[in-house]
């Protein structure tokens, strides 16, 4: 007979595992560490470490200066820094329609100018500078007077600006630069405080001819707020002869409070660049067409005057806005 094989109740490997007690779970690794994120500098010292890298690369040379005498590095470093707390702060400038400014390539964007003194231009071309996405310069075409002033002229050459002639303008649009121009000169920003916000003549259409002749977009640039930091009541003609100006303004607050009548009342401002016009669909010899030029130089002038108005009925208050 067969002997039986017993089968333990219990697998040696049990009874093992329970003499030696329960398996105890391998200890968590500890997750390592995330260093902390460096915080930020402080604005002082990035600030301060951009005039440095300017300083040194002044001094090495580092820099480049175009044909006309524009020089990028100090106006972005020394020149446009300055105007920052008067367009955020004092103006507190709104822009409307920065989309029509193109990224890249030629345009002419042509303004409404008033103020007494060209702080719009100014305003301008930190507003496309500061608030553009593609951070573009506007090369601003100016009267001769700007040029025959000492340090001014030096200063507006080195800032991108130049005379305002139509070989330059051309030159500067074929180069696929953004040119501003404000057709009405001296009559628009020397005009009496009555008639703010009414435009003046815009001269023979000149800068009209350049865009026809460059193929490039006009765009019209509609500016509320700069009548009303200088108001114009008087003129003292015999001063403005004596320094040669066009005009020698006389403000509710100048000359009779001195230098502190030279400080801007703090309007609140509205720029608005409006669609561009194009101008690549008329022909190469487009411009020797007077019709076409006068009808263009009107299209312009008509639209943004009729922008000033709906902008004007917009706004509730000269200060508050």
């Amino acid at each position: 007979m067969a002997e039986a094989r017993v089968i333990p109740l219990h697998a040696p490997d049990r009874d093992a595992s329970r003499r030696r007690g329960p398996v105890s779970a391998a200890p968590p690794v500890p997750p390592e560490p995330v260093p902390p994120e460096p915080a930020p500098s402080p604005d002082w010292e990035r600030r301060l470490a951009g005039l440095l890298s300017f300083a040194r690369r002044r001094l090495q040379g580092d820099y480049e200066v175009d044909e006309f005498g524009f020089d990028p590095d100090l106006t972005d470093n020394v020149l446009m820094p300055p105007l920052k707390p008067l367009y955020e702060k004092w103006f507190r400038v709104e822009t409307i329609g920065l989309h029509n400014v193109p990224a890249e390539g030629g345009a002419l964007i042509v303004a409404n100018h008033s103020g007494t003194l060209p702080l719009d231009a100014t305003m301008t071309a930190y507003a496309v500078r500061a608030d553009h996405p593609a951070r573009r310069h506007l090369r601003m075409l100016g009267a001769d007077l700007v040029f025959k002033t000492p340090v001014l002229g030096a200063l507006a050459r080195k800032s991108g600006q130049t005379l305002a002639c139509n070989p330059d303008a051309e030159r500067l649009l074929r180069s696929g630069e953004l040119v501003g121009v404000w057709p009405e000169g001296f009559k628009g920003i020397g005009k009496p405080f009555k008639d703010r916000y009414k435009l003046q003549r815009f001269g023979r259409g000149g800068f009209v001819s350049a865009a026809l002749n460059t193929g490039v977009p006009i765009i019209p640039c509609s500016i509320v707020g700069a009548e009303e930091i200088y108001p114009k009541i008087g003129d003292i003609k015999p001063l403005a002869r004596l320094f040669g100006f066009p005009y020698f303004p006389v403000t509710p607050l100048f000359p009779l409070l001195g230098p502190l009548g030279a400080i801007p009342l703090p309007s609140k401002w509205y720029i608005e660049f409006g669609e561009p016009i194009r101008t690549d669909v008329h022909g190469e010899h487009a411009a020797d067409d007077p019709m076409l030029v006068f009808n263009l130089t009107d299209q312009v002038r008509e639209t943004i005057q009729q922008t000033l108005y709906r902008l004007l009925t917009q706004r509730r208050n000269v200060f508050l806005g």
